[in-house]
């Protein structure tokens, strides 16, 4: 596995979403760095870290791989900040450990509720459309780009060699294999992470969302917060799904705010 690590104090880990990578952090891990010691893994399958054959992808198997990757990093107990899909695996991480958790940071985290992109997932996880996305594979790239600006509020906001940056590790063979195999347990995966939920509900939890984002949209931020006797959530206005990227300077002045404060489980 992958990582990058910058800055001191108590341990911060990062995990990023479904098409992304330590790279979708170098905007915020400097600042970060200045009050936790940051860990930003590539996930096994993605960026820079190995390919895995035959990948078993469930949810609960990259929780178990993110637990693995702090106790290598000799991380005994953490706060964990997820984004969209690493999100979900960060819940599903304490849900598996939460003794392990001190607080939860989540970014417009995937959900069971979401309603945005289940024709789309239904049809990537069928055979006919895994056998499309595979056609479609010389293309990715290009494809990837398109996807990326869908995730900003306002494409113009994205910066020079940041598509670049993305889609780079997409080229590396079974990065591909790897993302199929997630959508076809993303289903049962939202079935199980429903169950654990209120296992999760003593854990401080800190819910940040783009008021823009249509890939994850915030009016179900609520529906999950609820699960949580210490939850706090905010909104980045005018941001879409990645408001660390858009709106960097004030996505790091909240969560350093959210960070300083003294994590208390009620």
């Amino acid at each position: 596995m992958r990582y990058l690590r910058c800055g001191s104090g108590p341990p911060l880990v990062l995990v990023h979403g479904l098409l992304g990578s330590a790279f979708c952090w170098r905007c915020n891990m400097e600042a970060l760095g200045r009050v936790r010691t940051v860990y930003a893994l590539d996930m096994p399958g993605l960026g820079y870290s190995g390919r895995i054959a035959a990948p078993e992808c469930s949810l609960t198997a990259n929780a178990e791989r993110l637990l693995a990757f702090m106790t290598a990093c000799g991380i005994e107990r953490a706060d964990l900040l997820g984004s969209s899909h690493g999100g979900a695996i960060a819940l599903m991480a304490s849900a598996l450990s939460p003794e392990r958790v001190n607080r939860l940071l989540l970014i417009a985290p995937a959900h069971p509720w979401m309603r945005e992109h289940r024709l789309l997932i239904t049809l990537a996880a069928s055979r006919p459309g895994a056998r499309l996305v595979r056609a479609l594979q010389p293309q990715l790239a290009k494809l990837h780009g398109y996807f990326l600006r869908r995730m900003y509020a306002d494409p113009t906001r994205i910066a020079p060699g940041t598509v670049e940056g993305y889609s780079a590790p997409m080229q590396i063979p079974g990065t591909l294999d790897h993302l199929l195999a997630i959508v076809r347990c993303w289903k049962k995966d939202m079935l199980e992470l429903a169950e654990v939920l209120p296992e999760l509900r003593p854990i401080p939890t800190f819910l940040l969302w783009g008021s823009r984002d249509t890939a994850v949209r915030p009016s179900a931020g609520g529906m999950l917060a609820r699960f949580f006797d210490n939850c706090e959530m905010q909104m980045i206005f005018g941001a879409g799904h990645l408001p660390f990227e858009e709106f960097p300077d004030e996505f790091n002045s909240r969560v350093v705010a959210y960070l300083n404060r003294r994590a208390t489980r009620l």
